[in-house]
């Protein structure tokens, strides 16, 4: 049995080599992925992903695992979604579009209307209700290709996905199509979550995403002839919010058991592909990190919990009740790590914490450096641990690389296929390194010693 008599370095070699030679992660996400498939929230497949893994966990042996319900948002895509361009001339030409997430339906025969591109808000505004209004606003601002890293480039142009609809119903527009926030130029449109804010039902228009090819396509056609219009039909429905659950399994903790180590994914997913890499990924890692304390005979000394998030996707409604529950129960969350960035090769982490814990963390990165695994920045988490944040806790992200990420996050080659075996194991073993490290040595919150 492993003990806190042994090295660092050899108890991650013990973690790294039992996750590489006899891992779960894999073949859990094999079956949630292939077996089960799509999982957004409030569907058939999100309940089924929520009854399974809470089998799987009971199966760990681990010393308690429960579901934690959670009112969620329910909406349906129905049909797929059809669009065309037509130019004055006459001629058609067939465009791939998906409805965004909480999006309304166009009218039954679908809806056409000539189109305005622009970039940004301020283009929208600069325009005004006499060139926008009975018109669809075409958002093109593409992810910025020269940003290594591509959650900044994604964060970069997301808000005209997220607040589009609703900025451009100000000046009169009838509906809403956004260039995919996608790297790379390919045929398939991503979907993601947008809002009305608080927009009367009667005033929501149809918003959908356009694949990044065909955002090209229309942008050339436009300054050839801006007198075209675009054509497109979707029948998504919202309805009202139904009983879903967080899934949560702990292992207690030997010496300080009301201090918690929390590691999470979450469960549900967008209903394009099988969310393997957004976010199965992170779940099955997760799973394997208490999997791989028991494995290795680790008796943590604080209490560890795997907490699967519902409702990530389209409300966070899953991390908010989470955080919710533990504050109303006193809980002392001391830790808390988040894998929600695909299943790729792992690279380091970010955490959210003060400049003394950093410190306490960066000791730690020549342990990692073997594994290639040694990129620690500070700032950032993940969603759904970000309600648990105190002014002592320290909250952490793992961070794979992310070159691919953005081919296939929230569309339909998001798939198991997409994931590769050791990566996806090297991140389960990379995460449970680190809530090992926390759980021994605990959090430097101040600076000329550890707490324990």
């Amino acid at each position: 049995m492993a003990s806190f008599a042994q090295t660092d370095e050899e108890v991650f070699k013990s973690i790294y080599k039992t996750t590489l030679t006899n891992g779960k992660s894999y073949n859990w996400l094999n079956y949630l992925s292939n077996q089960i498939g799509s999982r957004l929230s409030g569907s058939l497949g999100a309940e089924k992903a929520v009854a399974w893994t809470k089998e799987e966990l009971e199966k760990l042996g681990l010393d308690k695992v429960w579901l934690q319900p959670v009112m969620v948002p329910k909406w349906v895509r129905g049909a797929k979604e059809y669009a065309y361009i037509k130019s004055s001339e006459g001629k058609t030409t067939t465009v791939n579009i998906c409805a965004l997430g909480g999006s309304v339906a166009t009218p039954a025969l679908g809806l056409k209307a000539q189109v305005v591109e622009v970039h940004d808000f301020e283009e929208l505004e600069a325009l005004g209700s006499a060139h926008i209004e009975g018109k669809i606003v075409f958002y093109n601002r593409p992810m910025q290709p020269d940003l290594i890293q591509t959650f900044e480039a994604y964060g970069g142009c997301v808000n005209q996905r997220y607040e589009g609809a609703v900025q451009a119903t100000k000046y009169g527009a009838v509906g809403v199509i956004v260039r995919s926030m996608n790297l790379r130029l390919d045929d398939l449109p991503h979907t993601g979550s947008m809002t009305y804010n608080e927009l009367p039902v009667e005033k929501r228009i149809p918003s959908a995403a356009i694949s990044t090819n065909d955002a090209e396509l229309l942008s050339a056609m436009l300054k050839l002839d801006d007198a075209l219009e675009f054509f497109f039909r979707q029948n998504c429905k919202q309805f009202k919010d139904v009983l879903s659950h967080n899934v949560i399994g702990e292992i207690r903790g030997s010496q300080y058991p009301n201090e918690y180590i929390v590691v999470g994914g979450h469960l549900d997913s967008w209903d394009l592909g099988d969310g393997s890499h957004d976010d199965g990924a992170g779940v099955v890692q997760s799973m394997e990190v208490l999997r791989l304390l028991k494995a290795t005979g680790i008796r943590p000394k604080r209490s560890i919990r795997v907490v699967l998030f519902m409702n990530e996707e389209n409300g966070l409604r899953g991390g908010n009740k989470y955080a919710e529950e533990a504050k109303r129960k006193g809980e002392n969350h001391v830790f808390a790590l988040e894998s929600d960035a695909g299943g790729f090769t792992p690279r380091g982490f970010s955490f959210d914490c003060t400049e003394t814990t950093f410190q306490q963390v960066l000791g730690w990165r020549p342990l990692f450096k073997p594994y290639l695994i040694h990129f620690f920045e500070k700032g950032g988490s993940g969603a759904d641990v970000s309600p648990l944040k105190t002014n002592t806790n320290v909250l952490a992200g793992l961070r794979p690389d992310s070159q691919r990420y953005f081919d296939h996050h929230h569309a339909s080659n998001d798939t198991f296929d997409a994931v590769n075996k050791r990566e996806l194991e090297l991140g389960a073993a990379t995460m449970t390194a680190l809530v090992y490290l926390f759980d021994k040595y605990g959090v430097n919150t101040m600076p000329g010693g550890l707490k324990n």
